[in-house]
């Protein structure tokens, strides 16, 4: 057997396929979905944080997409002043520079991963199944380096001192009463992982068997 042939695994006879046609559909079509789910969340917010302040009675909102932000963004700014916060201009530039290409191409490497029937397919879906992960743990460490990397000089620097603001829920800083929620896209991204997740079960569950009966037949 190739080295080619080790990584696409066995091929699904005509007969196999017709008589149990949806053990081997099931596995590409939670794939597909998944990838259909991380292409729509590229339309949607991932990250919303809401902000409380005596100067705004209204409150300010902040909008983050993979590769923007939308709302009271200079408001927002301006607030950051007093506090020392640098600007969010500043923060996950790489990132957002290589989101909607990064988000593309691990759709891209779902729908590739029709073509694998080993164990080798894990090598094309696990980067989806942890991408809502690593955006989780990216955004925290961005919210950690504002919150201790304060600039000394702001009026309220001081009286703030470090911290760290969480991903979701409320928070206080100084005067300011904060929430942060997920969007609907890092909602998406969860669903799609789980989507690849389920995928990944079944998709073991159909080629085993045949991969079993390959190796001993061989």
């Amino acid at each position: 057997m190739s080295a080619t042939d080790r990584i696409l695994g066995p091929r699904v006879s005509r007969e196999e396929m017709h008589e149990h046609a949806e053990r081997y559909r099931l596995p590409s079509w939670l794939f597909i979905s998944a990838a259909m789910l991380l292409m729509v969340s590229l339309l949607l917010p991932y990250w919303v944080l809401r902000l409380s302040a005596p100067q705004f009675p209204e409150g300010l909102t902040v909008t983050a997409y993979v590769n923007r932000l939308t709302g009271d963004v200079g408001e927002l700014e301006g607030l950051n002043h007093y506090v020392g916060l640098g600007s969010f201009q500043d923060a996950a530039t790489f990132e957002r520079s290589i989101a909607i290409a990064a988000i593309l191409g691990l759709a891209g490497l779902l729908v590739a991963a029709l073509l694998i029937h080993s164990r080798w397919v894990l090598a094309l879906v696990v980067p989806a199944l942890l991408f809502p992960i690593g955006f989780m743990i990216d955004l925290q460490y961005w919210l950690w380096d504002f919150g201790h990397h304060l600039d000394p000089a702001a009026p309220l620097a001081a009286a703030v001192g470090e911290f760290t603001p969480p991903i979701f829920g409320p928070a206080e800083i100084a005067q300011f009463d904060t929430l942060a929620l997920p969007g609907f896209g890092l909602i998406l991204a969860f669903l799609a992982s789980a989507l690849v997740a389920t995928g990944l079960y079944y998709h073991r569950k159909a080629y085993k068997p045949l991969i079993e009966a390959h190796t001993k037949a061989g």
